[in-house]
Parts: structure tokens; C-alpha cells; sequence
């Protein structure tokens, strides 16, 4: 996929701080630079999700992977596995997130968090009582409240790089596993 608008020319000091950060400029600012204030509110917005901590960073990582896999945004599966990695998370499990029903290295929680990231995801919405009662159950309800937050947050954040044609900038290329892609779903055909 090719950038369906050309990057802006990011401020000196912000380029520097994403290279200090990520090693390099992360294309989804360059590309919403184009509005400053877009650009600005979601990187504020980003901040200030990366101090929650009611929920379990781990399943918030991923919760975002799952989204990100789901919604196609290459861009966010490579950066999220790159976090992964510097967040110390099981970096087998991060790998298979995209193929998460079929893997069997998630906990019965992480499977429910990955469900739960899914069907917020699908649209419309599948999310069922059940399902969320269960995670509310385990998690409580201030880790729910944000885990949902995240998830709606991650949900913006995937389709909007997705959209703008934004794909893998190869921060994953660091790690030493490489990402599992998400199975084929078979679509019926019309009759």
C-alpha cells in the first residue's frame, strides 16, 4: 500500500524526540502533520493512554495487535510488536496474535481480551453481555472502563492509518520473530 497523501515537514524538535523514542519518525505523524492540531490532540490523546494502568499492559498490547491484525494496518501490528518487545512482553505470544484462535500460547483471559478486541472491532459491534460480564468478573471495572477506552482509542488510531494508506514501517524487523499474518476468512460467494 503507498501513502495516499505526501508527509508533511514535522517541527526539528518532534522528529528528534519520535528518534530517540523509535529509532526513526513514525510515518501516521508525518502524514496527520497536515493538521497540526489533529496531529497534536492525538499524539496528547496517545500520552495520556500510555499512563493508564488500571488494566494489565500486556492485554492492552494485545487487545491493540488484535485490532490492528484485524483491520489490516500493517503499520501498527509492526510497531505494536516492536513495543512488545521493549515493554518485555512474550514476544510468541505477540507474534501470534493475528492467528490467536488457532495458536495455543494465550491463557483463557488473553483469549477473552483478544474476543473482547475483535468484536469491539467488527462492525457493527458483536460484543456480547456474556463476554463482558466475564472479562468485568476478572478484570473489574475500572480495568474494563479502560480496556474498552484503549480498544476504542486503537480502533481510531488502526482505521485512520489504514485509510490514509499508511503501512509496516519495519520497527519489527528488530525482533527476532517474525509476525504471524492473520488466517484467510472465507467469504461466501454470491449466488
Amino acid at each position: 500500500m503507498a501513502l495516499r497523501i505526501p508527509k508533511a515537514e514535522l517541527p526539528t524538535e518532534l522528529s528528534d524526540n519520535m528518534i530517540k523514542q523509535l529509532g526513526a519518525v513514525a510515518e501516521p505523524v508525518e502524514v496527520v502533520w497536515h493538521s497540526p492540531k489533529v496531529a497534536t490532540s492525538n499524539l496528547e490523546f496517545s500520552a495520556k493512554l500510555a499512563e493508564w494502568d488500571a488494566a494489565d499492559a500486556g492485554l492492552k498490547s494485545f487487545a491493540h495487535m488484535a485490532v490492528a491484525a484485524q483491520v489490516g494496518c500493517g503499520w501498527c501490528l509492526d510497531v505494536g510488536y516492536f513495543q512488545a518487545q521493549n515493554q518485555n512482553l512474550d514476544l510468541t505470544k505477540a507474534s501470534q496474535v493475528p492467528r490467536w484462535r488457532d495458536s495455543e500460547v494465550f491463557t483463557p483471559l488473553e483469549r477473552d481480551v483478544l474476543e473482547y478486541a475483535e468484536a469491539m472491532t467488527n462492525t457493527p459491534p458483536t460484543v456480547t453481555d456474556e463476554l463482558y460480564a466475564s472479562l468485568l468478573d476478572r478484570l473489574g471495572p475500572a480495568a474494563m472502563v479502560e480496556l474498552t477506552a484503549y480498544i476504542a482509542f486503537v480502533n481510531m488510531a488502526t482505521r485512520n492509518n489504514n485509510a490514509n494508506g499508511i503501512s509496516s514501517q519495519g520497527f519489527s524487523d528488530a525482533c527476532g520473530i517474525p509476525l504471524a499474518t492473520r488466517p484467510e476468512t472465507s467469504v461466501a460467494s454470491p449466488a
